[in-house]
């Protein structure tokens, strides 16, 4: 399958720590515990997409320094296309991502000035028409782009991450315009069906899916007016949940556009998901089709 994905690249530093909140001291040693790798929500769907064996056009921004070099070189690596990413950013975007033993994380993210770009849709019309999907992230540069993905019928997901409202000004133009909406359970202002079914009411999506960590995922049909959980797979420890969501998001797409099924795609996704959580980092732990088939079938 062909799959258009246009998100956020950035250079990704993850820290472990004792645990939150921090304690000052002016050093520490957590051997093997700083790690840096090529990142960002657009590479971490491009490359679990990439391992499930669909082809993606990646579309981005970064600068034109030593960091986008990385990007590109690990991009290419994976055969992952760079044709559509512009090195027009004073410098290529950065992230710090501090851990705990328990999973938890805090991220501190410097867009540098990618909230400035913006993508312009008719550049990029045969990419967004051939495609069998498009994976939209609410990022400013895609604001008109999912726009046009609505317009043109092609199936578009994104991922709005953390809500508190329906009534978000900064997610509204790609809620509006996503068939497929991911989003967090974090800071819900109420419980998960009442919010789906708040979000449902406003925008119409054809399906909503919300993630709950440890407790897995919960899918609404709007065909069916279903909602159904899957719960967590934990056959694997723990090591960093940083990029959890993404790999549940795009493992999700990738068999739900194969399938036309979201349960049989959920429960596959939640499997993606639990088994990449075993690694550190976030565009790191992806798995196969293949496994996640056999896992399935038992």
């Amino acid at each position: 399958m062909k799959i258009l994905v246009s998100g956020l690249l950035n250079i990704e530093t993850t820290v472990s720590v004792r645990g939150f909140p921090i304690n000052y001291y002016p050093i520490d040693y957590p051997f093997f515990g700083v790690n840096s790798n090529a990142s960002g929500v657009g590479l971490n769907i491009a490359k679990a997409l990439s391992a499930l064996g669909d082809d993606v056009d990646l579309l981005s921004f970064l600068g034109n320094d030593d960091e986008a070099k990385r990007i590109i070189s690990e991009l290419e690596c994976d055969s992952i296309s760079t044709e559509h990413i512009r090195q027009s950013l004073k410098n290529t975007p950065v992230s710090v991502v501090l851990f705990d033993p328990q999973g938890k994380r805090q991220i501190y993210c410097d867009l540098k000035d990618i909230q400035d770009q913006l993508i312009d849709p008719a550049e990029e019309k045969h990419a967004l028409e051939s495609s069998d999907a498009a994976v939209l992230c609410n990022i400013n540069f895609n604001r008109e782009l999912v726009k046009a993905a609505r317009r043109s019928g092609v199936l578009t997901a994104t991922d709005v991450h953390v809500l508190s409202s329906t009534d978000d000004d900064y997610n509204r133009d790609f809620m509006e315009n996503a068939d497929i909406l991911f989003l967090s359970d974090e800071k819900l202002p109420c419980g998960p069906e009442d919010f789906i079914m708040q979000l449902y009411e406003r925008y119409h999506n054809k399906i909503i899916v919300l993630g709950m960590g440890a407790k897995g995922a919960m899918l609404f049909e709007s065909d069916s007016g279903e909602m159904t959980l899957v719960p967590a797979y934990t056959d694997v420890k723990v090591v960093n949940t940083i990029g959890a969501g993404d790999a549940l998001f795009s493992s999700f797409l990738h068999f739900y556009v194969k399938s036309g099924n979201a349960k049989q795609a959920l429960k596959r996704a939640v499997i993606f998901a639990g088994i990449k959580i075993g690694t550190n980092g976030a565009s790191l732990g992806f798995c196969s089709e293949q496994k996640i088939e056999r896992i399935v079938s038992g």
